[in-house]
């Protein structure tokens, strides 16, 4: 404990550490107590220095400030780095295993409070000023503490307690405050080897999965060079006596009725509404690799209709993203409502003789995507233009052909739904290693053994 707090008495630090009953959030053991983080941790706030003593390239003498960007959930990055001098750095800036790294002001209410956990003692990295640095006490299991700073309810209070009117803020007293459920010192031990086990299992399941991804993206890419070079179909041509002189290089301006976009409703005057009677509004967001995904639906005014006619959809439509991070993403719109898109998508509507899907894996190919980014336009954000689009070029065979692709396509990427939901499966292990943290606060893993002295006794100096 701090020296200040050493010359309290025992009653008086008892009564400054223990959280009232009517304060605790929740039951627990006997055993355990609920505390206020100020007696576990210190607080250390981040480096000030003069903008000019920043640079991006180390030199002699130097150390490493890590900003808000470095800051990730549970752990840090070291990626653009900025140096400054040690001579602006107190001892007690530099970073230490077990640290926790807190973003305490940003305008972002879902950024501030965002923790991560250094795995190693840093001589020479130190943190800036719109982060705080938390150092769990030695008395303690520095480990538990930390993890404590992953767990919802951690964030959920700071988001409570930290919103500002221009910008989010956490002052020290919003941590030091914050009720910590603390158990005796070999549970603390215990629990933390209990989740470091758990979570060992749950990585070696993402490695998996994420392993599997990427060997099903490999595999996809390779696919579709065939099918849009004419492999994929060889055997077909021969069985059909058709050579590859049937195929053609087409414009897309070549193969469509129409190729327009959409307009911000904003600009047009026109509001959302909630009526699901009105016009479905389908937005980049919705167009994901291959389909749309309409979980989250929006809806406007039908009087957008009257304004943007040519954008009005049908089914059948080719939709793709032209702004952004989500550039090239296609898909067919396969739905019957009225419906209209803003000015982030181009609707594609072909002539009757090409397959829509035979298009629509085009779009998504590699081959489309090295195109779009050879073409996109850096402004504000990419994009492609009428232009661009209009100008894509691709070999087209005949429409059986066109079919026969589509049928070993389809059959060879059903797995595709499959890897879909492995990505869930990874989302889903970020909840399960939430659900293990809460459940480890509670004691609710099977670790605890009630006879153990309570932790009350350290508290008050014993």
């Amino acid at each position: 404990m701090a020296k200040l707090k050493k010359t309290l008495t025992q009653n008086e630090l008892l009564a400054q550490a223990l959280v009232p009953e009517d304060e605790q959030p929740y039951d627990v053991p006997e055993n355990w107590v609920w505390v206020r983080l100020d007696f576990l941790i210190d607080l250390h706030r981040g480096v000030s220095y003069p903008k000019d003593a920043a640079h991006s390239e180390k030199s002699e003498g130097d150390c490493l400030i890590m900003r808000g960007g470095n800051v990730e959930e549970g752990t840090l990055n070291f990626d653009d780095n900025v140096y400054v001098h040690h001579s602006h750095v107190k001892p007690n800036q530099f970073i230490r295993k077990n640290d926790i790294i807190i973003v305490s002001s940003t305008g972002s209410s879902k950024i501030i409070g965002k923790a991560g956990i250094s795995d190693d003692d840093y001589p020479n990295i130190a943190f800036g000023a719109f982060l705080t640095l938390v150092r769990p006490r030695l008395e303690f299991n520095r480990k538990l503490i930390s993890l404590f700073f992953q767990t919802e309810s951690y964030r959920n209070v700071i988001r409570t307690l930290a919103k500002g009117v221009n910008i989010n803020n956490i002052k020290n007293e919003y941590i030091q405050n914050i009720p910590f459920s603390l158990p005796p010192l070999p549970e603390q031990n215990r629990i933390v080897e209990r989740i470091e086990n758990l979570f060992e299992k749950l990585d070696r399941a993402k490695e998996l999965v994420q392993n599997a991804l990427d060997s099903f993206e490999i595999r996809k890419a390779s696919i579709l060079h065939k099918a849009f070079s004419g492999e994929l179909t060889t055997k077909w041509r021969k069985e059909n006596g058709v050579g590859m002189e049937s195929w053609e290089e087409k414009k897309f301006s070549e193969l469509t009725v129409l190729i327009t976009k959409g307009a911000s409703p904003k600009w047009q005057g026109v509001d959302y509404v909630d009526d699901n009677s009105q016009t479905l509004f389908v937005t980049s967001e919705n167009i994901r690799e291959g389909f749309i995904d309409l979980q989250k639906e929006k809806y406007l005014d039908n009087k957008i209709n009257d304004i943007q006619k040519r954008s009005i959809l049908k089914n059948g439509d080719l939709l793709l993203n032209i702004v952004g991070a989500s550039i090239g993403r296609a898909a067919i719109f396969t739905d019957d409502r009225l419906a209209n898109i803003n000015q982030a998508v181009w609707l594609i509507r072909l002539k009757e003789f090409y397959n829509k899907q035979f298009i629509n894996y085009y779009l998504n190919s590699p081959a489309a995507f090295a195109y779009y980014s050879a073409n996109k336009v850096d402004v504000a954000r990419a994009n492609l233009s009428l232009a661009d689009v209009g100008a894509i070029r691709l070999l087209v065979p005949s429409l059986p052909e066109q079919q026969e692709i589509v049928h070993i396509l389809n059959s060879l990427f059903e797995k595709e739904k499959r890897a879909r939901e492995l990505c869930d499966v990874i989302e889903k292990i970020g909840f399960m290693k939430k659900a293990i943290l809460a459940r480890a606060f509670r004691s609710e893993l099977g670790t605890n053994d009630p006879n153990e002295e309570s932790m009350v006794g350290l508290l008050v100096g014993k």
